[in-house]
């Protein structure tokens, strides 16, 4: 079979674990020369592991130049899933081991658990989860980082072999990356948070950030003529929060955010028909499948309980 630029591809055959991590490093180093240095090999052997995993899958999967390489978006597509078959076999042999060291009865869970989270739900939803989980399991390793909720967000991070599972904001079906599962953890309202003591705070400037735009408030927005236009753009939720407790303006804000506020700030409840959010962890089924993330899942479901 040819492709539009004459390049003959064979039928697709499987790829090493070799070629996986070739893929990966070309990716995350930015080009040939840079994969090579990482992975102990030679330019010419990574051009042609490069090529040859192409040939396998039938597509040009990174795009050349004198700069380094990029992936294309069938690169990106086979790179997301070289990390994930590549961290299968980093947990086969953690459970494994893990269940060979393990008393009777007992699991034995060792190695890295990887999550990615929003800032909020990192600060307060995960902790005393992942206290919990430790406790249980003190040979397993939480690392845990801080995606911002735009774009991809921390769901990309999961689709794209980064992180075992995500904390994410649940939005509509179309937001999750497909063949990716969805569990809801919490469902949060919102409420107007504004300088305490203020005779009439829906009349301050309107402060906002950039992750405060889901489809869950979306249109509900819309609905409500009061709301100005944002004047003031932050960060992120926290430094909102800090701007309404200096008087800088009034927010609307979820739960999770909330839980930061000091004796500055007061928070009033938007009514029967305010908005809410739904927060979710979003993992791989294989990642569903292993026994850290399940035990991980079971431990936010505890909290949320």
């Amino acid at each position: 079979m040819n492709d539009a630029h004459g390049t003959r591809w064979g039928p697709v055959s499987e790829l090493l674990p070799q070629e996986l991590r070739v893929l990966v490093a070309v990716a995350e180093s930015g080009g040939f020369s840079a994969a090579a240095a990482a992975l102990g090999l030679t330019q010419s052997a990574v051009s042609h592991s490069v090529r040859g995993s192409e040939a396998k899958l039938g597509a040009v999967l990174f795009v050349r130049g004198r700069s380094g390489a990029s992936p294309t978006p069938a690169g990106e597509r086979a790179i997301g899933h070289a990390r994930r078959i590549l961290r299968l076999y980093e947990v086969m042999g953690a459970e494994v081991r893990g269940t060979g060291r393990s008393a009777p009865g007992g699991d034995g869970l060792t190695g890295v658990l990887r999550i990615a989270a929003f800032r909020s739900a990192a600060l307060h939803l995960l902790p005393p989860a992942l206290e919990r989980l430790t406790a249980r399991h003190p040979g397993l390793r939480p690392e845990v980082r801080v995606v911002r909720e735009l774009g991809a967000g921390t769901a990309g991070e999961v689709a794209a072999g980064r992180a075992d599972l995500g904390i994410a904001t649940l939005g509509g079906p179309d937001e999750t990356p497909p063949g990716l599962l969805t569990g809801v953890l919490a469902e949060e309202a919102y409420a107007l948070v504004h300088p305490a003591g203020h005779p009439d705070p829906k009349a301050l400037p309107l402060l906002d950030w950039d992750e405060n735009c889901g489809s869950y408030t979306r249109a509900w927005w819309r609905e409500q003529d009061w709301i100005p236009r944002a004047t003031v753009k932050a960060e992120d939720d926290g430094m909102v929060l800090t701007m309404v407790g200096r008087g800088l303006g009034m927010a609307i804000l979820p739960e999770l955010s909330l839980r930061e506020a000091g004796e500055a700030v007061q928070i009033t409840d938007l009514g029967p028909r305010r908005p809410l959010r739904r927060v979710g962890y979003v993992t791989t089924p294989e990642s569903a499948a292993s026994l850290a993330v399940r035990a991980l899942i079971r431990e936010l479901r505890s909290e949320k309980g």
